[in-house]
Formats: C-alpha cells, structure tokens, sequence
C-alpha cells in the first residue's frame, strides 16, 4: 500500500488546527487505498500550537511531528519537513485552509498517471487585498522575465510531489531558500490543476508586507543575476551619455561662448549620479550578503523534538 505525506508547516495556528485535523482525518478514512502521514512542523510557535499537535499524535499514529528550537520561517520549516517525511508522495499544505485538503484526491489521480509535481494554481485569492494580489503578478512577471527558469503564477506551496522530487529538493541545502522557485529547477513532470482559494479560516497571517518584501528579493536573487547586469548596463549608459554632454558642453563654450552650466545643473548630475550608484552598491550588497550567509555552512535548523509515526517515539535533539 502507497503511502502519502501531508506536510504542515505551523506557526502560531491553534485556532484553525482542529478543524484541519479533522478534515485531514476524513481525507484519510476516505481514501483507505493509501497510507497516510501526516507530519506537522511547529516553527517556533507562542501559542498552544505544539500541545494540541501532541495530543494528535497520542491518539492517532498517522501524525508525526517536528518541534524546531526556534523560528526559523517557513521556507526552512518545509526543508525540515522534507527531510523527514516517509512517504512515497508528500503533499504540501498550509495549515490556515486557505487551501483544501478535499483537492488532494484529485491530486494523487494524476501522480498515479506519472506526473511527479502536481501543483494547484488560483482562479481567485479571496480575502486578500487588491495590492497584495496586484504586487504578487508584478513580482512574478519580473521573476519571469529575468530568469531562464519558469516559475508558475498564482501557485503556492501547495502540491503533491513525488519520493524524487523530495529527494532532490533535500539536497537543496541554501540558508536562503525560495522554494517556490526550487520546484521549478528541479524539473521532473509537471501537472497544473486549479482551484479557488478560500479565505484564511481564523486567526491573522504571519506574513505582513516587509517580509513579503524580503521574500521577493529572496526569489529573484536566488534564481537570477539580471539585477546585476541591469547595473552594469545603467552605469555604462549614464557614462556614455555624461561623455557625450561633457563633448557638447565643450563645443559650445569654445564655439559659442557660453558659459558652463552653472551650480543648479551640476547640483542635478551629481545627486542622479550618486542615486544609482548607492543602488548600484546595493545591488551588489544583497549578492555579497547572500555570499556571506552561504559561506558559513551552519546548519539549516535544530530539532527540539522529533515523533516519529512509524516507531511511535519520541526523541529530543
């Protein structure tokens, strides 16, 4: 009998737990055909998020659980799930249902026709702001067009993965992680299916707009160097439009006799000139700081607690 991992990163979710539990549960004794896992990350949780994902686990051996020292955000939350999930296709899923777990079957039926990454694309985003939805298509048409890598559209995490897509995505080892750009260069057969987003079922979102922010320079600094290039290619044009001024402004003092541009225009020249290299260096920055963290090798998380569905124990790290 297969058997299917359903990965749950968690941060601060108690008060939408229950109910995904047991739709969770319904999807399981539904589906008797497949084994189920279900393994929840706790990524450093304030609330009562750990407690209630132990008490699953003591009534129910399909629950597995990590228990992370700390917070480490949600990219290295999933890396961890990943790297300890026993199934032979692990789906993803938030746990605020915001996506449906009844979409999972659906799923399952096209990774048995061989498709190894089947992932769920938006019609709609509800009960997200018109800018946060309008900023999510400019960020991914940018994306888009700056890498050789085809990153989907309105797709989240969630999607099922087969065994070797989660093994080569454990070998990913990068601090700063964008996953979403990872399953796309990993490759293997991809399946699209769609669906209508619901709204989150209680409690806030952990995401605000400056992490949204520093996860978009996340995604395109990982996946691509045009920034980088669009720097170069900046600096050259000023420079060459500066030296075609200085040349007119030459001919035209010793030809015509007009005096230079006076303190206003020279004022003008220097502030553009320092703006974009202060962008130019920053650019730069984000590349060397990403350098840095890589360099470091620390490891990408730390376990406080570890239950393992198979063996029904428990070990601390």
């Amino acid at each position: 009998m297969k058997k299917i991992s359903i990965l749950i990163p968690a941060y601060n979710e108690q008060e939408v737990l229950e109910p995904l539990y047991q739709r969770l549960g319904k999807l399981a004794n539904d589906n008797k055909s497949y084994k189920f896992e279900f393994m929840f990350v706790n990524d450093g949780s304030r609330d009562n998020t750990m407690e209630m994902i132990k008490e699953y686990a003591e009534q129910d051996d399909r629950v597995a659980y990590i228990d992370l020292s700390r917070n480490f955000g949600k990219e290295i939350a999933m890396i961890a799930g990943l790297d300890h999930v026993t199934g032979d296709a692990t789906v993803i899923i938030d746990a605020d249902l915001q996506d449906p777990p009844e979409l999972i079957p659906q799923m399952i039926e096209f990774w048995e026709q061989g498709y190894d990454d089947v992932y769920a694309k938006r019609n709609s985003r509800n009960g997200e702001s018109w800018f946060k939805k309008a900023s999510s298509r400019w960020f991914y048409k940018i994306l888009q067009k700056s890498t050789h890598i085809e990153v989907q559209m309105d797709t989240g995490d969630f999607r099922l993965l087969d065994k070797r897509c989660v093994e080569a995505l454990r070998q990913i080892r990068e601090s700063q992680r964008y996953t979403k750009g990872m399953f796309s260069w990993i490759g293997f057969k991809k399946k699209e299916i769609r669906y209508d987003r619901d709204p989150r079922l209680a409690g806030t979102t952990g995401w605000n707009y400056p992490k949204l922010i520093n996860f978009a320079i996340d995604g395109i600094t990982s996946f691509t160097t045009a920034p980088l290039r669009i720097a170069s290619i900046m600096g050259f044009l000023i420079s060459f439009i500066a030296f075609v001024y200085i040349v007119f402004l030459i001919i035209r003092t010793i030809f015509f006799y007009n005096d230079l541009a006076g303190y206003p225009s020279m004022m003008a020249v220097i502030l553009f000139l320092g703006g974009v290299q202060l962008i130019s260096i920053g650019i730069i920055g984000e590349y060397i700081g990403r350098i840095f963290n890589e360099t470091k090798r620390r490891p990408l998380y730390f376990i406080e607690e570890h239950h393992d569905a198979r063996a029904n124990k428990k070990t601390r790290r």
